[in-house]
């Protein structure tokens, strides 16, 4: 049977092929044996498999003489809030984020209710593959517990990082996509404290999503058109376990994924200064923030444990990937769309502007994302060619290759799962962005 995917925070794969009850007890276990000692805290998205899988994993965390929290449905940052909350030695969420139904995974959480760093990552792998499970005698055996609510605690940290009443004077009129993800349930609430007109599509938690779960244009066209038809103000979309948000303007007018961190650092610049942090992947758009404000900004490597890292690192403001996921350290470390619902509307409020307007006043780029066919070992022998080839001003190779000039970059990485270099070029058009992409194809093939 194949291995499932893993990552350095957790894994995911195909139920009943890569990712079936018995690894989900192994990985649960691994987890707890690298852990502080203390309950553990567990959730899941709406997925349909999820049932079964969080009793598997309940089963084991138990079975390692530990207590269960159980929040049921509940969000991926509505998680890393409980852990503190709760007190926890860490978590464990049962979704697979915007993979497709067949699909899903474990994503793990430390004390400090930010998904694992590469470290305790790496720890834990090497205890799921050396079978190290720290099973209890009868005596010692944990108890799970139900959370009756998990959602108001994190609907509060939120609600603190805006103006709640200048909110509600405004009324807006909010379409949420939720798809039958978890983000339904704090969704409504927060928005209704706000004093939103609210719709939500999807927002029954069954995993029986409407459309693919991923929130990008192709799959969002009908979300759109609802916004213009019922004439709201905005549409925000979340993935299924509501750690990214896409954004809709009033227009129906599907803006993506990578202005989302950026609206909400705006938000966060206007009270505040400090650093700002995004990973190598995402848009020029907050080094352009950053400049103008007058603040240092930093990259990160690719993920969302990678970014957490360097906020760290830096004592940042505000961090956030191009995925549409801002981090509030206010709120917790990681991603988070009730924080971008919340401060985007603080935003729209404290400008007076709406979701078009503010989009206006940042720089128009366009961003374009390929693959090709290559392997890792490839990619980096082609390095030296790639630098002399392109001419580039800037060249970083900490995380794949990324090469900047002062209006435009593009990053290559390789895949560690497949054979193949995935590409992302940012320009101020899109005939410049495919330019990129284009000559370091062609580079990329005619290197010997």
């Amino acid at each position: 049977m194949p291995e499932p995917i893993i990552s350095i925070s957790g894994l995911r794969g195909i139920v009943g092929s890569e990712f079936t009850p018995e690894v989900a007890i192994r990985f649960a276990a691994a987890f707890c044996s690298q852990s502080p000692p203390g309950p553990m805290v567990l959730s899941r998205d709406g997925r349909t498999s999820g049932p079964m899988l969080a009793d598997a994993i309940a089963a084991s965390i138990t079975a390692c003489g530990r207590d269960c929290l159980d929040l049921d449905v509940a969000s991926t940052p509505t998680v890393g809030t409980a852990v503190r909350n709760l007190g926890a030695s860490g978590a464990i969420q049962v979704s697979a984020s915007h993979n497709p139904p067949p699909y899903n995974g474990m994503k793990l959480f430390g004390p400090d209710g930010r998904v694992i760093p590469g470290e305790i990552g790496n720890r834990v792998l090497h205890a799921y593959r050396n079978l190290d499970t720290p099973w209890v005698y009868f005596e010692s055996v944990g108890t799970r517990r139900a959370i009756s609510d998990p959602h108001g605690h994190h609907g509060d940290l939120v609600l603190a990082t805006v103006d709640v009443e200048a909110i509600r004077a405004k009324q807006f009129r909010v379409l949420v996509d939720s798809n039958h993800g978890a983000g339904s349930i704090l969704a409504s609430r927060i928005l209704a404290t706000l004093g939103c007109d609210v719709t939500i599509l999807g927002g029954n938690p069954d995993g029986k999503f409407s459309h693919p779960p991923e929130p990008i244009l192709e799959n969002l066209k009908a979300v759109g058109e609802n916004v213009t038809a019922g004439k709201f103000d905005v549409g925000f979309c979340q993935d299924p376990d509501a750690d990214r948000l896409a954004i809709i303007d009033e227009h129906g007018t599907y803006i993506g994924e990578e202005y989302t961190s950026v609206l909400c650092m705006m938000r966060a610049l206007m009270q505040h200064r400090g650093p700002l942090v995004t990973n190598c992947a995402s848009s020029n758009m907050t080094s352009f923030l950053a400049a103008k404000h007058g603040v240092p900004f930093y990259r990160s490597k690719v993920g969302e444990a990678n970014v957490v890292d360097v906020m760290l690192a830096h004592h940042a403001l505000y961090g956030g990937e191009g995925s549409g996921g801002p981090i509030d350290p206010r709120v917790g470390l990681i991603r988070d769309s009730f924080v971008g619902m919340a401060q985007v509307l603080d935003l729209m409020a404290a400008t007076q502007k709406t979701v078009s307007q503010l989009v206006d006043a940042l720089p128009r780029m366009a961003m374009i994302k390929d693959k090709m066919t290559l392997t890792k070992e490839k990619l980096l022998a082609s390095i030296d060619h790639l630098k002399a080839q392109m001419q580039a001003e800037q060249i970083s190779s900490e995380d794949g290759i990324r090469l900047d000039w002062s209006d435009a970059w593009l990053l290559l990485r390789a895949s560690n799962t497949e054979p193949i270099v995935r590409l992302i070029a940012e320009a101020p058009d899109q005939s410049s962005a495919e330019e990129l992409i284009a000559r370091a194809k062609s580079i990329m093939e005619t290197n010997p």
